[in-house]
């Protein structure tokens, strides 16, 4: 089981959100290198939903639902044949407290190496397993 950091801007759709639908596709990633994650994502990952904009935090855990598929509104293939869009849908597990802020990330070195702080704007990014259980515990996962 691999652990996944996706983002969403709140005012679009946030962790709530989730809670209230109970399980949604996540859709709306166009950039390749995200999409190359997405393609990775199986059902019974994990995910840290990262609140962009105002709060940038972790603002819950999620389990995958349904691994990646194609995007039935974007059916382009990739060279290699493969969908060039996926999505892959997730349900809420706990809502995360307010400690693992992106400010606190940044401002510990183990993290320094890591996309959400080098790659600012990569929307899925695996989580190494050893900055799993420290993103985790910040935020009272």
């Amino acid at each position: 089981m691999a652990t996944w950091l996706i983002k969403t801007e709140p005012d679009a759709y946030s962790y709530d959100d989730l809670i209230r639908d109970k399980r949604e596709p996540w859709d709306g990633v166009t950039n390749p290198a995200a999409q190359m994650h997405m393609r990775a994502i199986k059902k019974g990952d994990e995910v840290l939903v990262y609140h962009t904009g105002k709060e940038r935090r972790v603002a819950g855990l999620g389990k995958v639902v349904r691994g990646a598929y194609p995007d039935p509104d974007k059916p382009a293939l990739l060279k290699s044949g493969e969908p060039k869009f996926v999505l892959f849908d997730v349900a809420p597990v706990k809502a995360a407290g307010e400690g693992c802020t992106l400010a606190a990330v940044k401002a510990d070195g183990r993290f320094d190496d890591y996309a959400l702080v080098r790659e600012s704007r990569l929307s899925v990014m695996p989580v190494p397993a050893k900055l799993d259980k420290i993103l985790r515990k910040m935020a009272d996962l």
